[in-house]
């Protein structure tokens, strides 16, 4: 159910006086080198005097990720952090007008801290690539690419990416990324995921996700894998419902697991626990993960040796919501274990106050051990002492621009499109293609920069080009039969194919032994047509993509992408064509 609203004139308990965030002595110096990542390192003394001096409600406070809406930090949203001191806030997308105002944004929110003596804000947003990233090109921010492109590049491109999108997120005052996602995407049909891992075998979304968090670091920025035990395998959405899942525990071990292993290993600041019920791990109806013990202290915390921040994905999802009360499913998630309690986009400080007093009761009437709130508090700050926070100064809004150097971000991303580019099989050699014989170009007209980025390949005199609609009817399904038989080569662009019948019967009318098929989207498109002599996949509708499949279809950069995906017997995730 959704939490109800509360009257935000509410005021926290405190001490006589507020403790400045750290003496000055004890402030732990973090000097940003690049290519040089924090370490762990064991709890420092001035983040336990300056627990020891924090009020109950102040400690709860730290210990949730609070939404405040707008772009700009409005009266009410000041006074809230004033009052109320949280760990955190998430940017969504109503947050983000531009690179400057997110900066304003960012630097009005932490002076609101700073000025009451407060620790810094963690500030995070989900900046995954792809589909979901708030810091979007129409905001002013680098198109970054989806993250099953990166795990087709590799360990390096993923990292190289990660640096990129770390830059930006620095030059605006973010310090955490909700990224990478760990999930696997072993379940084509799952409505939430699909294209938003980085593939399906565990090694390498492990590999590729190390590489992620490792380019995180070395930007000084959180990373966070997400959504512990794994939301993959789901045909369920758990922004809309509980997902269950009846794997067995030698399954998850061995599939789900692996790439948090690997993200763990490589120091991942945070890991968010997904609202998702695992019945092997906790059999209690309709549990999710994110609310129970066994999984997050039992095994996340103790049995894997994770000691960075767990955190849960949004509290107001459906998943949890349905079934559980909202403040007691925030005691729940505190009782199992969790440090940190993502609100949700449908909350608001309304919501963060009855929260912090909610908890605050259960303490006082004995219901959650204060020690406990202690643990997650001192993993918070020292996660914000390890990481800079500490050493917070505002940013110049003028120079936010010079500070991101997209220019710089726009050459990584092309060469990371053109990394990712896989080659899935070429039976006939027809790839590279050969542009001394004919050649039949067959595009979606709609996607007119395909023309333009293939041309300067193609010899006018012994090329056809072919504009189709993205769902061809017959007459154009004729055209391009017989432009493909006139032509000693084929290639067809289709894009999500998989879900559009005419595209399908567009390729299976093709002569399949001379037709190259390039996937512009979804890399499932090649189980609509599987006879096809070469199948090119470029994980995105992009328009990167489309110079960069254009580079390798006609040998102007060599093929390097793994398949990000198993497309069935003979294809498996990691292939390429030799």
């Amino acid at each position: 159910m959704p939490p109800p609203k509360l009257n935000s004139s509410s005021r926290p308990q405190t001490k006589p006086t507020m403790l400045r965030w750290l003496p000055a002595a004890l402030v732990f110096v973090s000097i940003f080198i690049l290519f040089l990542r924090p370490s762990p390192a064991a709890g420092d003394d001035s983040v336990d005097a300056l627990l020891e001096q924090m009020t109950l409600e102040q400690k709860i406070a730290q210990m949730f990720m609070v939404t405040l809406h707008g772009g700009v930090l409005n009266q009410p949203s000041q006074e809230f952090l004033r009052q109320w001191q949280p760990g955190a806030v998430s940017l969504f997308s109503d947050n983000v007008t531009s690179p400057e105002g997110v900066t304003a944004l960012t630097n009005a929110m932490q002076a609101a801290m700073q000025d009451v003596g407060a620790p810094p804000l963690i500030i995070a947003t989900d900046q995954e690539g792809g589909v979901v990233s708030r810091l979007t090109p129409e905001a002013g921010f680098t198109l970054m690419p989806t993250p099953l492109l990166m795990g087709a590049a590799g360990r390096n491109a993923a990292q190289q990416m990660a640096i990129a999108v770390a830059e930006e997120l620095r030059a605006v005052g973010v310090n955490m990324n909700l990224a990478p996602v760990a999930d696997l995407e072993t379940n084509p049909d799952n409505p939430i995921i699909f294209r938003r891992a980085f593939g399906s075998d565990p090694e390498i979304v492990g590999e590729a996700i190390s590489g992620y968090i490792s380019g995180m670091q070395i930007m000084n920025i959180m990373a966070t894998a997400k959504h512990f035990p794994g939301h993959g395998e789901t045909s369920a959405d758990s922004h809309a419902e509980l997902p269950r899942l009846d794997l067995d525990r030698e399954r998850i071990d061995s599939v789900e697991l692996v790439p948090f292993r690997d993200a763990i290993r490589a120091g991942v600041a945070a890991v968010m626990v997904g609202h998702l019920w695992y019945t092997a791990l906790d059999p209690t109806a309709n549990m999710p993960a994110s609310l129970s013990a066994p999984v997050v202290t039992g095994l996340l915390r103790n049995e894997l040796g994770f000691n960075g921040i767990i955190m849960t994905d949004a509290m107001d999802m459906n998943a949890v919501d349905l079934t559980y009360n909202f403040y007691d499913a925030v005691l729940m998630a505190i009782e199992a274990g969790v440090d940190m309690l993502a609100l949700g986009p449908s909350t608001g400080p309304d919501v963060a106050i009855q929260a912090i007093q909610t908890v605050a009761t259960a303490v006082r009437e004995g219901r959650i051990p204060e020690s406990r709130i202690d643990d997650s508090v001192r993993r918070i700050l020292e996660a914000k002492r390890m990481y800079g926070l500490t050493n917070w100064q505002p940013l110049d809004v003028e120079t936010t621009a010079t500070r991101m150097r997209s220019e710089n971000h726009a050459q990584a991303v092309a060469n990371l499109f053109r990394a990712g580019v896989t080659v899935a099989s070429d039976h006939f050699d027809l790839v590279p293609v050969d542009t001394s014989q004919r050649v039949a170009i067959i595009f979606l007209a709609t996607r007119y920069q395909i023309r333009d980025a293939c041309l300067p390949y193609t010899d006018p005199e012994l090329t056809q080009w072919v504009g189709i609609s993205d769902a061809p009817g017959q007459d154009e399904i004729n055209w391009a039969v017989s432009a493909a038989r006139n032509a000693d080569t084929a290639i067809v662009f289709t894009q999500n194919a998989i879900s559009n019948p005419a595209q399908q019967a567009l390729v299976n009318a093709l002569p399949q032994n001379k037709t190259v098929a390039v996937a512009l989207w979804s890399p499932y498109d090649w189980q609509t047509y599987p006879n096809v002599s070469s199948y090119l996949a470029t994980y995105s509708p992009a328009r990167p993509a489309v110079p960069a499949v254009c580079d390798i279809l006609f040998g102007a950069a060599p093929a390097q992408g793994r398949l990000a995906v198993n497309l069935g017997e003979g294809l498996p995730a990691g292939s390429y064509a030799p």
